[in-house]
């Protein structure tokens, strides 16, 4: 059997690049300079900015932990309860929300950094698949925190 191929669980979310690292495709405001993820086709949200001022960018995905809660009951399909789902001040300014994942307790003001969780799928032609998944975890905290 060939290597699996990896394939995003949800396709357009984010980008990886050569090394395997994500990032995320947002816009920026051309006029205004700000920044929104994910992307859209509307303009922009903050000066209202025709759609056409705006220009694609990647994030980093990388920043702080803002806020978190522990899921215990969970009816969706794809992940067991418990598990845990942070909201993260990107570096580059957009708040997003995803799974946290790592060593608890986690602490408001960790810094946080974007991986690709894998988990094996049975593809139609027989083949292995990897759905691959953005996940955040704490970065390693250093002696003076």
């Amino acid at each position: 059997m060939s290597n699996p191929e990896r394939r995003p669980a949800v396709p357009g979310l984010y980008s990886i690049d050569a090394g395997g690292t994500p990032s995320l495709p947002a816009r920026r405001c051309a006029d205004c300079g700000y920044v929104f993820f994910p992307p859209h086709a509307f303009g922009c949200e903050a000066c209202g900015a025709l759609p056409e001022r705006t220009e694609p960018t990647e994030l980093a995905a990388v920043g702080v932990l803002r806020s978190f809660a522990t899921v215990h009951r969970h009816a969706g399909t794809g992940i067991e309860a418990p598990f845990v789902v942070g909201e993260i001040a990107l570096d580059a300014g957009p708040m997003v929300r995803a799974v946290i994942a790592g060593e608890q307790p986690f602490r408001i003001g960790d810094r946080v950094r974007a991986f690709l969780w894998t988990a094996p799928a049975p593809s139609a032609s027989g083949d292995r698949e990897e759905r691959v998944e953005l996940r955040f975890e704490p970065e390693p905290r250093t002696g003076a925190d």
